[in-house]
């Protein structure tokens, strides 16, 4: 049985003004606190503009807050991004980097997320590196070489345990109510598993926790939850209502 501690991620993406906000939060920490005792991580990414009053929400109720996306510099003339040292600076722990929208939306590069991953390090933030294969590439028998490519070209030098979290977002899975299969999650897993061991070692690969993100929802969680390389979710749709999000969480309970 592995020994790593799970990790139920919430991504709000842009969703969510500042009362509805508050409340989504509140409600999350007011579950944490009374259920404490599940055996799982909890974080919630908020849009950069309620970073602030999320962070204020949840306070002493062991949820944590992340980004959603940070710059690769630490300052300059960089009108509208915010740098992994300001998310850090407004109380977030964690940050997403690498997720499909902001690869397809933003043209952004293997190289540009490893950038962006290797700032979050050194702002002493943990990097959520995601990966994952667009549906034409699986129909094209590309998974497999796609995720190893990306994870390849997006983990910096330095990256570990402690740093690091991988999300495997099958894109033909986010938001559109398909999800892979048990199967096909804990094939790319295992992949992505035995790729970090080559690059970092037994101890650290043993020790990283990945997730998967792909229409996660409290119908599915506890069959995904429970294969043997699957350390969480990154929760897109179903983190937009407090009691789906919980109940995910509690899928980890007999984890």
């Amino acid at each position: 049985m592995s020994t790593r501690r799970k990790l139920i991620a919430g991504n709000w993406k842009m969703n969510m003004l500042r009362a509805d906000g508050i409340v989504l939060a509140e409600a999350v920490a007011a579950r944490r606190r009374v259920e404490n005792w599940l055996p799982c991580d909890v974080l919630i990414c908020p849009p950069s503009t309620l970073i602030a009053p999320v962070v204020a929400a949840v306070a002493g109720n062991d949820v944590a807050v992340g980004g959603q996306d940070c710059h690769a510099k630490v300052s300059g003339a960089h009108t509208g991004d915010t740098a992994a040292a300001m998310l850090k600076d407004a109380g977030c722990s964690y940050v997403i980097v690498g997720h499909s929208e902001r690869r397809t939306d933003h043209a952004e590069t293997d190289a540009m997320v490893k950038a962006k991953a290797a700032a979050a390090h050194a702002a002493g933030l943990v990097a959520i590196i995601c990966i994952g294969e667009t549906l034409a590439e699986r129909d094209a028998g590309k998974t497999i070489d796609v995720n190893r490519t990306q994870l390849q070209g997006s983990l910096p030098e330095g990256t570990n345990a402690n740093n690091t979290v991988i999300a495997y977002e099958p894109v033909w899975a986010i938001g559109t109510g398909r999800v892979a299969t048990p199967e096909q999650a804990q094939e790319v897993h295992a992949v992505i598993r035995a790729e970090l061991e080559a690059r970092l070692g037994a101890d650290e690969a043993n020790k990283m926790r990945i997730l998967y993100g792909g229409s996660m929802k409290p119908d599915n969680a506890k069959i995904l939850l429970a294969l043997p390389d699957v350390d969480g979710g990154l929760i897109g749709g179903a983190s937009l209502k407090a009691d789906d999000f919980w109940a995910i969480a509690r899928a980890c309970e007999d984890e």
